[in-house]
């Protein structure tokens, strides 16, 4: 897996992919937040569910299923009105692919079991054909090593470097789109 800020990382860079305004933090937190939630499964170890259960690591919380529910609460939750320039629907689009993305960079990864997408309906774990982020050690100690250091240089190389690519071209495309419209 990913690191949960690479994961908070690109949950909001997925938001540049909308053509919305951004500008509400909260917008942004709650893509980070949903993106990195999923891995709150690894606290299944402690008790005593599996990896490859349905509820372990990379099981029904990094699955599709999932992030469709997690979007609709956060909907319901913290966006009931939906935000300026953002309808309920777009929000939960946004935060569904934001959540989903949580288990296509862990399916990219080099370790691990797999992600099961489809749990709960099959635990079937899948990785995908390429696979060049290092996966991460699980727990803050591991990760506080020199293999710690490897993972993070994979990550900026693989995941946050184009996220900031896609934010900087979401960026320039809105500031461009604004001076041509401001000419009409």
């Amino acid at each position: 897996m990913p690191t949960i800020l690479t994961h908070a990382l690109s949950g909001a860079a997925v938001g540049a992919g909308f053509r919305r305004p951004l500008g509400l933090a909260r917008i942004w937190f709650a893509g980070a937040v949903c993106a990195a939630l999923p891995d709150l499964d690894v606290l299944g170890f402690r008790l005593g569910i599996h990896y490859g259960d349905v509820l372990g690591h990379r099981g029904f919380t990094h699955s599709l299923a999932f992030a469709a529910l997690l979007a609709a609460l956060a909907v319901s939750a913290v966006f009931p009105r939906g935000a300026p320039g953002w309808s309920r629907g777009a929000l939960w689009l946004y935060l569904f692919v934001a959540t989903a993305s949580h288990g296509v960079l862990d399916a990219l990864t080099d370790g691990g079991r797999g992600v099961a997408f489809f749990s709960p309906f099959s635990n079937v774990r899948y990785f995908f054909p390429v696979q060049p982020v290092q996966v991460s050690p699980i727990g803050v100690r591991s990760f506080m090593s020199s293999e710690g250091l490897t993972v993070l240089s994979s990550e900026v190389r693989w995941i946050w470097l184009p996220s900031v690519l896609l934010l900087g071209g979401a960026f320039v495309a809105r500031a461009a789109a604004s001076v041509l419209a401001r000419r009409e």
